[in-house]
């Protein structure tokens, strides 16, 4: 039997009405199934289609297409005998996949159809050696926020006696290559589920079985994090380090109990990928134009006052600062910064990272900062009112300061503000200017 485009149409609009995806419904409309329905898709949509054979004598392209992002998507980037690189997906009639691998690749490729059973196959056989055979990673090491570390090598992953330890470690090195920003390691009632944070969106990866592994891996986190593993009852925070390819990569976790268990999440810092990444930054490279440019920049060039930018978690408001202290930074003012932790490295900048576990919090080091003869003042965020009180007063008696603060538009911050007892005269004294901003996906 032919595919028409009829047929399509068919497909898309029944799977609307009974909550199927329209390949599945196209698939029982047209009658074929296995290679038959295969050779029938490629001929409609003009795709070569590849089997289970093919797929074993391609290579796979993890370095453009990193392995949890295939996974979640049903789709690889592979490479055949003579270098040519593919695109395998599962379903032609989702046309915003192929979108999404033109943006996300960056080089020609040839788009070809695979079974979706075949494509996930694939994937799952070569997850092993992919983790045990990638030179890449060389030796690792793990440890708390002392610096103490255990040396890990990933070949020795494969033979760890520990399947605890075995799916924490190479969870770490598949989150850090496929550039999470975040895990997350949850529990419900069947057991652990494992997501990255990708680009802002949170993906499922895995869901390794059975209620008692989900407890050995949290328990395991914490003790990477030197949290106490006995409590199970509170939240509870902490960080230790990785280094992957030369790069130390702080973690930090956040536990915190449920009805199933303790959830974690581990946040990942590269603050090497990020000096690479943010060398050279300016606010125009951050996309800043126009009016909103030239307003930013006299903002930052104020003698005194406070510049606030404000935005949901993850928007850039952090980066947004260091390009703009980064533009007036001549080496003709004191700058001082206090970061929880600090991401980039200015240099010419006095930066101080937040230690709560010895006292050294916002208020107290800005407190430090003020008796430094500053000029010019980053505040990581404000997030308490005795934070808040010391910004104010900072930019009233002649510093200017940068600081973030979370809020959903300019109109919330004030009330923020007032939420922390702020004197509202004051704040409207000590504000130079308030910046809004959101990521844009491309």
């Amino acid at each position: 039997m032919t595919i028409t485009s009829d047929l399509i149409r068919q497909a898309r609009e029944q799977a609307i009405v009974h909550g199927e995806t329209a390949l599945a419904v196209l698939e029982r409309l047209s009658g074929l199934d296995g290679k038959a329905f295969m050779r029938a898709l490629s001929d409609a949509f003009s795709y070569p289609a590849l089997d289970m054979a093919n797929l074993r004598d391609m290579a796979p392209a993890f370095e453009l297409l990193p392995f949890a992002q295939s996974l979640a998507r049903e789709c690889a980037a592979c490479r055949d005998g003579d270098g040519n690189l593919w695109f395998v997906f599962a379903d032609p009639l989702k046309p915003e996949v192929l979108e999404w691998a033109e943006r996300r690749l960056n080089f020609a490729f040839r788009p070809a159809l695979a079974r979706r059973e075949d494509i996930l196959a694939w994937l799952h056989r070569l997850e092993v050696n992919l983790k045990a055979m990638d030179s890449a990673l060389g030796e690792s090491a793990v440890g708390g926020d002392d610096g103490r570390a255990e040396e890990l090598s990933l070949q020795a992953i494969g033979a760890d006696a520990s399947p605890v330890i075995k799916l924490v470690h190479s969870t770490l090195y598949d989150a850090l290559s496929s550039g999470a920003s975040d895990i997350h390691l949850e529990n419900d009632a069947q057991g652990l589920t494992i997501k990255y944070r990708i680009d802002g969106v949170l993906n499922r990866i895995a869901q390794p079985a059975g209620r008692e592994m989900a407890e050995q891996v949290i328990s395991r986190v914490k003790v990477m994090a030197e949290l106490d593993i006995a409590e199970r009852r509170i939240p509870q925070d902490g960080r230790f380090k990785v280094k992957l390819r030369g790069r130390e990569v702080d973690i930090r976790v956040s536990i915190m109990p449920g009805v199933f268990g303790e959830d974690a999440v581990l946040r990942v810092l590269d603050r090497q990928q990020l000096d690479d990444e943010l060398s050279g930054i300016t606010l125009e490279r951050l996309g800043f134009a126009g009016a909103a440019l030239e307003s930013i920049r006299r903002l930052a060039r104020e003698p005194y006052g406070m510049f606030l930018v404000t935005g949901p978690t993850g928007s850039g408001k952090t980066t947004t600062l260091y390009a703009a202290l980064s533009e007036i930074n001549t080496g003709r003012d004191k700058i001082i910064t206090i970061e929880d932790p600090v991401e980039y490295q200015l240099a010419g900048v006095l930066q101080i990272p937040v230690n709560e576990k010895k006292g050294l919090t916002f208020a107290r080091g800005l407190r430090s900062i003020l008796r430094h003869d500053p000029d010019k003042i980053m505040v990581g965020e404000i997030r308490d009112p005795e934070t808040a009180q010391i910004a104010i007063q900072s930019a009233l008696t002649g510093h200017l300061v940068f600081t973030t603060v979370h809020a959903n538009n300019v109109f919330d911050v004030i009330g923020r503000f007032m939420h922390m007892g702020v004197d509202p005269y004051s704040l409207v004294s000590a504000l130079n200017g308030v910046l809004a901003q959101r990521l844009v996906r491309v």
